[in-house]
């Protein structure tokens, strides 16, 4: 396997449809100045967080339950930012849809911008085939409420290449979120 170089990227995203909407550079000033920058990195995609939020309350006392989860747990909201409570995290999505190759895995990172911040951000990574928009968990791990910026960037996307196509792709298996659009809960 081999990481992917910003000319790979910009030339799957093109040919291939693997990014949409794609930036082929790096965007760090938006309409209201600086921004935490998105787009073509040297070895990355740095992906936007769009404006819908899942934010996680225990109002309910719900048990999380990854096996029968309780959307009641959570309170949606659609805004240019959220403010994520002290300990606690808010479900979101990539405004970017993805289609990923057969040969390609992708490894997701937060950007330090966040981390340096106490704000965790966590994606499992995007198997071969798989395509739909990312669905991101926000943690904040500070004892202050934490805010998330959307349509700037939140999180690094790494390409990886084989040598061989995969045997069983995620599309072959029919996962079960195959095509997610918007920001997707658990499935059992």
């Amino acid at each position: 396997m081999a990481i992917k170089s910003d000319r790979w990227i910009r030339r799957m995203a093109v040919e291939h449809g693997m990014i949409d909407p794609f930036e082929p550079g790096q965007v760090r000033e938006g309409e209201g100045g600086r921004m935490i920058s998105y787009g073509t990195s040297s070895y990355g995609y740095d992906v936007r967080c769009a404006d819908e939020f899942k934010i996680f309350t225990n109002i309910n006392s719900a048990v999380v339950d990854p096996k029968a989860f309780d959307s009641n747990s959570f309170v949606d909201i659609q805004s240019d930012v959220c403010i994520i409570p002290p300990n606690s995290f808010a479900l979101a999505r990539t405004v970017e849809y993805f289609r990923i190759p057969r040969n390609v895995l992708t490894i997701c990172l937060g950007k330090s911008t966040y981390a340096r911040c106490g704000i965790i951000v966590n994606v499992t990574p995007l198997e071969p085939e798989w395509e739909g928009h990312v669905t991101l968990e926000f943690s904040n791990t500070t004892p202050l409420p934490a805010k998330i910026y959307a349509n700037e960037g939140v999180a690094q996307i790494l390409f990886l290449e084989s040598d061989e196509v995969c045997e069983t792709s995620y599309k072959d298996r029919g996962g079960k979120y195959q095509g997610q659009r918007g920001v997707t809960l658990p499935k059992s």
